[in-house]
């Protein structure tokens, strides 16, 4: 158990920093955000807060991903 609380909150610095710092394309950087939520709301379904985690996962994603494809769509639009 104790490795694989290691292996979320690994994934949830390198997803959250790494990958959204690396990248130029946010394409690749809300996949690296997408990991860091995912991981973060592991991390919280380990230590017992179930409804904290799918409140945050529905919350986090649904408003990020929002603000994403918005903008997505407002830079690929010529005019």
């Amino acid at each position: 158990m104790a490795s694989f609380v290691f292996f979320l909150g690994l994934a949830f610095i390198l997803g959250g920093g790494l990958a959204v710092a690396s990248n130029l394309s946010p394409y690749y950087g809300v996949v690296g955000l997408v990991v860091a939520s995912v991981a973060g709301c592991g991390w919280l379904l380990s230590l017992g807060a179930s409804f904290i985690a799918l409140v945050l996962f529905m919350v986090y994603l649904g408003g990020m991903l929002v603000v994403f494809v918005y903008s997505v769509a407002l830079a690929v639009d010529p005019f």
